[in-house]
Order: C-alpha cells, then structure tokens, then sequence
C-alpha cells in the first residue's frame, strides 16, 4: 500500500534549464562595438585578448575552434600569415580565413611577448594563479571572457555571445556583398540553407538582392 501511496504522488517539477535566460540567436556586434573593445583591450596591454578578439572576428570559427588554434595555424614559421586553414571540429571540413594586417599585429605581438613556439596551443591559460604551467583554453574560459569583453563597452553580455564574434564579419559581408555563397564558404557550411538561418536572412532582404540582378 505505501509503494502504491508514493506511485500516485506528482514527479518532483524540475526548473527548465533555460528558465530566466535570453536563448536564440545572439546578434553580431556592429563595427562600432568591435573598435570600442579593441581599443580597450589595446590601452589594458592586453595582447592575449586582443590577439583572440582580432582572430575569433577575422576567422568566423566557433568558439570550438578558437580555442584549439595551434601556432602553427596562424603563424607556422613564427610570424602570421595572410591566410589560414583549419578544420571544423563540428563538420570536418577545413574551412580558410584571411588575416587583417591588424589582426597579425596582434597575434604576432602576442607570440612574441609570451614566446609561443610551433606545436604549442595559441591560447593558453594558467593552471593555477601562482603556477607557471599553461594549458589549452576551454570554452567555457573562453565565453567567459567575451562576457567580460561586451560588459567592459557597456552592452548587456546577455544579448551577445561567442557566436556575435563569429557572425560580426559574416553578417557585414553579406549586408555589403549579398552574397550568400561567399558567406557560405567562409562559415564552413555544407548547405546554404544552413547560411540563410544562421544569418537570419528573410525573405524580404533574399527579393531585395534578387530585384538588383538584372540580365
């Protein structure tokens, strides 16, 4: 009689994980927001950062990727390249980036103010605070630390994320560009439906860029 008592009592209501939290696509930043962080992180002398910041917008890559970046992705004979291939740990494809001049910049002065060398990871933090040893970023460092980035110009951190800073130059291209397929190829999808979702496309802005091909 007791088993069949408890049988009859209600599960336990769980709190939904998203409960409180804004989910959904998290927007680019604009060019705007892109200068105020990276002058902040420049005046701070933050190389670490801003070499990230500068190479998580040029490169389009998630977070994922980001934080896997060896040396010699980027900088294979110790100084960085125009550009560079890496393969997508979601999909398996290599995908390819450009460097900006001043993207190299910062990367080179991150290499040579820590002394990164070939085979070690890009992006490094310490074990502990009084320890010396490094060991790859994580993700979770990672997003922590663009929360920190978006906080420091005054946005809500909660509107932006890590995919802010891969969508930033993926959405300006196409808003200059209206080319899909570019944009394709530089995110690493298999599908451009994949882009149109991604970049939140309607359908009005597909007619806008259709009316302006004429044959």
């Amino acid at each position: 009689m007791q088993d069949d008592a408890n049988s009859a009592l209600p599960a336990p209501r769980r709190t939904p994980w998203n409960k409180g939290k804004l989910i959904g696509a998290k927007p680019p930043l604009r060019q705007k927001h892109v200068w105020a962080i990276r002058t902040k992180l420049q005046i701070e002398r933050r190389t670490r950062d801003l070499a990230m910041f500068n190479l998580a917008i040029d490169s389009k890559l998630r977070g994922c990727d980001v934080v896997a970046l060896k040396v010699e992705d980027v900088a294979p004979n110790g100084y960085s390249i125009d550009r560079a291939t890496v393969r997508q740990k979601k999909t398996g494809r290599p995908v390819r980036f450009e460097l900006t001049e001043q993207t190299r910049e910062a990367v080179d002065d991150y290499i040579r103010t820590v002394g990164k060398n070939p085979g070690e990871s890009l992006f490094t933090v310490r074990r502990r605070q009084e320890s010396r040893q490094e060991r790859c970023m994580t993700t979770r460092q990672y997003a922590r630390l663009v929360t920190e980035w978006i906080a420091s110009i005054g946005l809500d951190p909660h509107l932006f994320g890590t995919h802010s800073l891969r969508r930033t130059k993926a959405t300006l291209i196409y808003r200059r560009t209206g080319n899909l397929r570019a944009v394709q190829l530089l995110l690493g999808h298999t599908k451009i439906e994949s882009t149109v979702r991604y970049l939140g496309i309607e359908v009005d802005d597909a007619l806008t860029i259709a009316e302006q091909i004429d044959f």
